[in-house]
């Protein structure tokens, strides 16, 4: 379900953190859908479960998901992804495209790569 490459030069966490949050933002973890326990999640992949934790707390920064104590790890309603997490996002965004500008590229490729990024 996961699939972590042990080889990708970037940690296990973040590899963890991108793919929960692509679950979450498909819709393949579901509003309110239960995330697996730390314990559970470690075994499974067969990391330390300080890993999984370091995960899921920044995800939970990030708005993705959120913890009731003693019941485990829950996705968050799209809706409630914190405007910090929209801000950073566009800050990159805005930093990204002036770059790309300035190295030559047209703004239109970068309008048609907004295009197929909506297609997906």
């Amino acid at each position: 379900m996961f699939g972590l490459n042990y080889r990708d030069p970037r940690p296990i966490y973040v590899q963890l953190k991108e793919k929960l949050r692509s679950m979450v933002l498909t819709g393949v973890i579901p509003t309110d859908g239960k995330l697996p326990s730390v314990r559970e999640l470690a075994t499974e992949l067969a990391v330390n479960p300080n890993t999984i934790q370091r995960a899921y707390r920044e995800l939970e920064a990030e708005g993705y998901i959120y913890t009731v104590a003693g019941i485990g790890s829950f996705a968050c309603a799209l809706s409630e992804v914190d405007d910090s997490r929209r801000q950073a996002l566009w800050e990159k965004f805005d930093a990204a495209a002036e770059e790309l500008l300035r190295l030559g590229v047209p703004a239109e490729e970068l309008q048609k790569r907004i295009e197929e990024a909506k297609k997906k």
